[in-house]
C-alpha cells in the first residue's frame, strides 16, 4: 500500500522537474510556426543552422553554470573567461598551423580556463569569499587581460579549425548533437546515481551532506572546473563563429548563461538543475532573439524578453522552494526551542 502511494509522488516529482523544459519546447514550436507563417525563410536550412550554431557557446556556458548552481554557487566570470579564451585562441590557433600545433594551442586555451577555475575555487573555499564576490573579481581581472592582449579585434582564427568545428548533418551541427548527448548522459548521472545524489545534496545542505560522508569540497571544486572547462569549449565555438580575437565577444554570456540554466530548471538555492534543460533554455533564448528580425521587431525586445522570462522562471520555479525552505527553517527553530524547554 505504501509503495502505491509513493509511486504517484515520484511521478509528480518527475513531471515537475521536466515541466519547464516541455513548456519551453512547446513555446518554441508555437513561436516557430507563427514566425514561419509570417516569413517562410525562418525555417530555411541556412537560418536553422545559424540558430543552432549560435546556441552552442551559450548552451555550454549554461551547462557550466548549472554545474555551479547545483552546489549553490554562481560563476559570474564565465563570460569574461570565454572572452579571454577567444583572445588566447587568436594567438595560438592562427592560420598556417599544423593539426598538432592546433592541438597544443587548444590545450593552452583549456589550461587558461582551468587555471581560472582553480583561482575561483581558492578565493571561495580558502579565503571564504562568497562565490559572487570572488567570481566578480575574477571577471574584472579577465576583462582587463583581454583588453591588454587585444586592445582591438585582431588575429584570424585558423579556417580549418573553424570549418571542422562547425560541420553539420543537414542543418544540425554535429557538435550540437554531441553536446546534447553529453547533456542526456549527465542528467542520467545526476538523477540516477549516487554521485549525482551527492552533488545535489551538497547544494541543498552542504553541512548535512558533509555529516553523511559526502566529500563536499571535492564536489565544489569539480563544479567550478566543469564550469571553466565548459567555458573553454564554448569559447572554441565562439571563436569559430567570429573568426577573430575580439576582447568584448563573450561578455554577454554571463547573465544569459544564468538565465538559460534557470529557465532549464536550475535552482538559485542549489541542489536542482538539468543539463538538458540548460541546453533547451539556451536554445529558447536564441530562438526569441532569432525571430525578432523576421517579425520586424527591434533587437532590444529580445533583451527585454530575456530579462522578463528569467524573472518569470524565478517566480514559478524558486518561490515555492523558498517558501518550503523558510517553513522548514521555522519548524527546526521551533523544535530546537521545545527541546531546550
Amino acid at each position: 500500500m505504501n509503495e502505491k502511494l509513493r509511486q504517484p509522488l515520484r511521478e509528480r516529482i518527475h513531471i515537475g522537474r521536466w515541466a519547464p523544459i516541455f513548456a519551453m519546447v512547446l513555446l518554441m514550436v508555437i513561436l516557430g510556426l507563427y514566425t514561419n507563417g509570417k516569413q517562410p525563410s525562418f525555417s530555411s536550412s541556412f537560418n536553422l543552422n545559424g540558430l543552432l550554431i549560435a546556441t552552442i557557446p551559450l548552451a555550454l556556458a549554461a551547462m557550466g553554470q548549472a554545474s555551479a548552481l547545483m552546489v549553490k554557487a554562481f560563476d559570474v566570470s564565465v563570460g569574461a573567461l570565454m572572452t579571454v579564451c577567444v583572445v588566447v585562441a587568436s594567438f595560438v590557433l592562427v592560420a598556417d598551423r599544423s593539426w598538432w600545433q592546433l592541438a597544443i594551442g587548444m590545450v593552452c586555451v583549456v589550461g587558461v580556463a582551468l587555471f581560472t577555475g582553480a583561482i575561483n575555487v581558492a578565493l571561495i573555499r580558502v579565503l571564504k569569499l562568497s562565490s559572487i564576490i570572488a567570481t566578480l573579481s575574477t571577471m574584472s581581472i579577465l576583462q582587463g587581460i583581454a583588453l591588454w592582449l587585444r586592445p582591438q579585434p585582431k588575429g584570424i582564427i585558423n579556417y580549418d579549425f573553424t570549418h571542422t568545428l562547425l560541420k553539420s548533418v543537414g542543418f544540425v551541427p554535429i557538435a550540437f548533437i554531441a553536446i546534447f548527448i553529453i547533456a542526456i548522459l549527465s542528467d542520467i548521472w545526476l538523477y540516477r546515481t549516487s554521485g549525482g545524489l551527492a552533488a545535489r545534496a551538497t547544494g541543498l545542505n552542504e553541512e548535512s551532506a558533509s555529516r553523511r560522508g559526502v566529500r563536499v569540497s571535492k564536489l565544489f571544486v569539480r563544479a567550478f572546473f566543469i564550469s571553466a572547462f565548459a567555458a573553454a569549449v564554448g569559447a572554441f565555438f565562439l571563436a569559430a563563429q567570429v573568426g577573430i580575437g575580439d576582447p568584448q565577444v563573450g561578455l554577454g554570456y554571463t547573465l544569459t548563461s544564468i538565465a538559460a540554466a534557470v529557465l532549464g530548471g536550475a535552482s538559485l538555492l542549489g541542489g536542482r538543475g538539468s543539463f538538458v534543460g540548460a541546453i533547451i533554455g539556451a536554445l529558447f533564448l536564441n530562438v526569441i532573439i532569432n525571430i525578432l528580425p523576421f517579425l520586424g521587431w527591434s533587437a532590444s525586445y529580445g533583451r527585454i524578453a530575456v530579462g522578463l522570462l528569467t524573472l518569470i522562471a524565478l517566480s514559478f520555479y524558486q518561490a515555492p522552494e523558498l517558501a518550503k525552505r523558510f517553513k522548514a527553517a521555522i519548524a527546526n527553530k521551533s523544535l530546537s526551542r521545545s527541546k531546550i524547554v
